[in-house]
């Protein structure tokens, strides 16, 4: 018996976005790398049973699962704003494997310039990419500032990496091991905000639930942008900190010491939306929301970007 899917809601999300193991579940769906290995030709067909669902059309012998699968897929390649489908590389399904390979070798290679230099220079390339393909596209950024930003992290991230460097020669070994975390740290406190500055000097959309334009606000810019920061620096903590004392200690043990080669690879693989208060608004943006809507609204609703 055929299912009747003209009313089905494509956009209600699957698990309840008020807790957060829902919130936790709707991420891990989004960013399953496998997606990242999905063939064009499918991720056009995602594309098309999504709007097909949002307009009422569902092709006829279309299940609910194959909606479902199609708007994991959707959500996962195409941007949230504008619908433009994203590049591979910066987006969020690719960012488990290509941020485990970078970390690796970057934990790997830490003892000489050259190599602190290159690695540097690529996780500063990676990040760029990705915070360009996910930004918020109702603040679009010049050419020049992109520019400016990638310049301006890579040469933050090379400094500290280099001057914490030559620190730690007199140093723990241990240390010097995590020179690569406070680089990446440093780099992220400069890339993310430069590249996003006009939300910081504009102000981003804010919504009512039924993404109903508000207004412009610079202060959810600044918290939305701010948990970025903090979210990049916490996913990389855990691997970055803990990864380098756990070398420390294997690199010792003599069938280790037999197989250098295989160090940068163990460590690749050991490397393994927003709500906001009223209140938390501009004075005047709170003022012209309570005169269209009263006290009806409490929250407002914004995209923070990843």
């Amino acid at each position: 018996m055929e299912v009747d899917l003209s009313s089905f809601n494509i956009d209600t999300p699957r698990w309840d976005q008020s807790t957060f193991l829902g919130r936790l579940k709707h991420f891990f769906n989004i960013t399953d790398p496998r997606t990242a290995l999905v063939s064009e030709q499918t991720l056009d067909w995602a594309k098309m049973m999504v709007e097909s669902s949002r307009h009422g059309t569902v092709p006829p012998g279309t299940n609910q699962e194959q909606l479902l699968y199609a708007k994991k897929l959707y959500d996962s390649a195409f941007h949230p704003d504008t619908g433009e489908k994203m590049n591979v590389i910066g987006r969020m399904s690719f960012q488990v494997p290509g941020g485990m390979a970078i970390t690796g070798f970057m934990l790997q290679f830490y003892r000489t310039v050259p190599a602190v230099v290159f690695w540097q220079w690529v996780n500063q390339s990676f990040n760029a990419l990705v915070n360009y393909t996910n930004r918020n596209a109702a603040s679009p950024i010049s050419v020049r500032q992109m520019v400016v930003s990638y310049f301006t992290a890579t040469s933050t991230a090379l400094a500290t990496a280099l001057g914490l460097n030559m620190y730690a020669k007199k140093a723990p070994p241990l240390v010097a091991r995590w020179v690569p975390f406070a680089a990446v740290a440093a780099a992220n406190c400069v890339n993310i905000p430069m590249m996003r500055q006009q939300e910081l000097i504009h102000g981003i959309s804010v919504t009512d639930r039924n993404s109903r334009e508000l207004g412009h606000s610079r202060k959810a810019a600044v918290i939305g942008i701010s948990q970025v920061v903090i979210s990049r620096i916490t996913m990389a903590a855990p691997g970055m900190i803990l990864l380098p004392i756990l070398m420390e200690r294997l690199e010792k043990l003599a069938f280790m010491k037999k197989i250098q080669f295989l160090h940068a690879p163990l460590q690749v693989m050991l490397a393994g939306g927003f709500e906001l208060a009223i209140s938390c608004l501009e004075p005047e943006l709170q003022d012209s929301i309570k005169a269209k809507h009263g006290d009806l609204l409490s929250y407002v609703y914004f995209n923070k970007g990843l």
